[in-house]
């Protein structure tokens, strides 16, 4: 009997050519970030594989993400003009500082730890990266807690579609790299890492009352959307520009406009799906449960997000329409019809952990299928290859394990 594979041998032989080629041009990171990351990573010890410092990095950032959820679920929390739920205690903003900081160094760091101990292999940039992808909606939702519904804060779904502008921003990066075989780094990752750490940390030290301001009859909170949808507005069209200055000068790919755009299809029908979603449902399902809707999103993008990495580093066909989006639809066109009230709750929760767990099961299946491939362990360093490792820090500005 045949064994299950999620890897095609072209997608495997594609990985075994595969050269590494990014350009980042960001003086936080080259100036700052780079310099910082150098000096920290020679304190880590040898023996730590660098995915192991990739996956920390990730869970620190669920660990902040689960205690939100217990302290601020429906994002009330931080709402002065609700009461009934009480604040989030102070010292969860400085924990969250910490682990965001301390996540970013991580991320930071393991590309210069798998140049340190010789295990560099493409396994360690599609781990980083696709870890990366699932994290993208952490941001938008946790400083959606400093701020909250209500009095000086945001409606659901104005922040649900910054959400979807920094899952789009994400994506652009490896549709560009799909077109041209270049990662060009984006400035905002970096920013806005720093940035969240700052927040956190001030809003540890000033109470969540601090945000709630006014200046020129604009929010905090708005003025926080507006910074977001300018990072979207400079974003996009250097992606743009990118991809055609490799058709103009030849230098990328030079597939069809129909190819060329092929990576985009999934991730704009899920948009358009979950928008449609949130818009029809008679049970005002966003409003109702905005965190549930927000993650089901994040995970179903990163499983696009994730085969379309795979597409690009391994130089093959990007799939036209993720599977997951197969019983979404189903779900959609349900809502749209029929009034179902409160089992579109336990449909979307159903839906929720039903991707969770294939999400989960398709990237244990990815790296397993790498390493068996590649003759490399994710979490440990053979002694053999660690004896012959290269102890210099200076490396590549992403995580390469």
């Amino acid at each position: 009997m045949a064994k299950y594979r999620v890897l095609s041998k072209e997608v495997l032989d594609g990985f075994d050519k595969y050269k590494y080629s990014a350009v980042d041009t960001n003086p936080l990171s080259n100036y700052v970030m780079h310099p910082f990351w150098n000096n920290v990573v020679k304190i880590v010890p040898l023996w730590i594989a660098p995915n192991v410092l990739t996956l920390a990095g990730f869970l620190l950032m669920v660990l902040n993400f689960i205690t939100m959820i217990y302290y601020d679920l429906d994002f009330y929390a931080s709402s002065r003009d609700h009461p009934e739920f009480p604040p989030i205690p102070n010292w969860v903003w400085l924990m969250c500082a910490i682990n965001n900081f301390l996540s970013h160094t991580l991320d930071g760091i393991d590309g210069k730890q798998a140049r340190r101990t010789g295990t560099s292999s493409p396994l360690g940039e599609m781990f980083d990266h696709g870890l990366d992808s699932w994290a993208s909606f952490f941001i938008p939702v946790a400083m959606y807690s400093i701020y909250g519904r209500g009095e000086h804060g945001v409606e659901v779904f104005r922040v649900y579609l910054v959400l979807l502008g920094v899952n789009f921003c994400f994506i652009a990066s490896h549709w560009e790299k799909y077109n041209t075989g270049i990662l060009f780094l984006p400035w905002g990752y970096d920013i806005s890492q720093v940035a969240m750490s700052s927040v956190y940390l001030l809003t540890f030290f000033t109470g969540y009352e601090f945000w709630k301001f006014t200046l020129f009859g604009m929010s905090g909170s708005e003025y926080f959307e507006i910074i977001m949808y300018i990072g979207f507005a400079f974003s996009i069209p250097i992606t743009v520009w990118n991809i055609y200055i490799g058709y103009r000068d030849k230098t990328g790919k030079m597939l069809s406009f129909s190819e060329s755009c092929r990576p985009l299809v999934s991730t704009i029908l899920l948009f358009v799906l979950m928008i449609t979603w949130a818009k029809f449902s008679s049970y005002e399902i966003i409003q109702r449960h905005p965190r549930i809707f927000y993650c089901t999103t994040g995970t179903v993008f990163s499983n696009i997000a994730c085969r379309l990495i795979i597409a690009q580093m391994s130089n093959t066909r990007c799939e036209l329409v993720n599977w997951l989006l197969v019983p979404l639809f189903s779900i959609v066109m349900t809502v749209c019809f029929l009034s179902l009230g409160v089992l579109e709750f336990y449909i979307l929760t159903a839906y929720c952990i039903f991707v969770t767990v294939s999400h989960i099961h398709f990237g244990v299946c990815v790296v397993r299928e790498l390493c068996t491939f590649l003759n490399v362990n994710a979490f440990t360093i053979p002694t053999n290859i660690l004896a012959e490792g290269n102890t210099e820090p200076e490396c590549s500005v992403v995580g390469l394990g």
